[in-house]
């Protein structure tokens, strides 16, 4: 039976995933993905897609404690070595930034003008058509698509990827791709990935609909946890994965953005089924 194999939320944007046995899915997105970001001093938001500045972020854990009664939500922060405190305080903003080596603010409420540093990956196919004029090995300062949620997505609000596709970039790559590599919020055991316009139901309640194949960047080749850093990985998935993206042109993509049309709660185990 094909199921829900995992879920994943990141409620600080690039830092480690919080792994969950279940979790409430609206349509902004799981809740509590995403809710939080580094606020760098030149105004932009924290991204691992330029790894000088962001990659020890991808070491910083951090924990959705839904409302209760009362109390509001609040995510917990921590960085390695360091005690736990919830993001906003200035116990966690000392540690963020002495853990990145300069001082930065998390924060919940989006700048009106979103912003990030990206570094463009050297290996050949890595710069999607639409970005024509990036140097290979550069920088650039992005604005980014503004949604109407007030959460840090660089697109979609929710990001799947799937076994079937996992196994055959394994095969590809000569040994095993951990999936932690593409930040999703779901592993689903299916077969292949669904295709754009596609729905796919998960359990009793959710359902989404497949918008695009994700663009890739220089995350999946960073070090993640266990998963050590491994640049080839960024060859593989640009000999194998450059593909059409609707709309867009050709871009070396894994995994997919869905929307969600019908919310609920997702269970790791729940069976997912796609309607054709």
């Amino acid at each position: 039976m094909n199921r829900v194999l995992g879920i994943r939320r990141h409620p600080l944007k690039s830092a480690a995933a919080e792994h969950v046995s279940e979790a409430v899915l609206t349509t902004r997105g799981l809740d509590g993905d995403r809710t939080w970001t580094c606020l760098d001093a030149d105004g932009t938001i924290g991204s691992a897609k330029q790894p000088k500045l962001w990659s020890r972020l991808l070491d910083v854990t951090a924990e959705y404690v839904p409302a209760q009664g009362d109390k509001e939500s609040q995510v917990l922060v921590s960085v390695p070595g360091l005690a736990t405190a919830p993001a906003g305080s200035p116990e966690a903003d000392a540690a963020v930034s002495d853990w990145l080596g300069r001082p930065v603010q998390l924060t919940r409420r989006a700048p009106k003008q979103l912003r990030r540093h990206h570094w463009w990956p050297d290996e050949p196919g890595m710069i999607p058509e639409w970005a024509a004029d990036a140097e290979p090995g550069g920088e650039a300062v992005m604005d980014l698509r503004r949604n109407d949620t007030g959460l840090f997505f660089d697109f979609g609000a929710l990001h799947l990827v799937t076994t079937g596709a996992l196994d055959r970039l394994s095969a590809e790559h000569g040994s095993e791709v951990d999936p932690t590599r593409f930040r999703p919020n779901l592993v689903l055991d299916l077969p292949d990935d669904p295709q754009p316009g596609q729905r796919v139901t998960i359990g009793d309640e959710v359902t989404v609909q497949v918008l695009v194949p994700t663009p890739r960047c220089v995350i999946p080749s960073l070090a993640h946890g266990r998963a050590q850093a491994d640049r080839t990985l960024l060859k593989t998935l640009a000999a194998h994965h450059r593909i059409d993206v609707p709309d867009f042109g050709r871009a070396t993509c894994f995994g997919f953005y869905a929307d969600i049309l019908t919310p609920g709660t997702v269970r790791s185990g729940d069976p997912v089924r796609i309607e054709h």
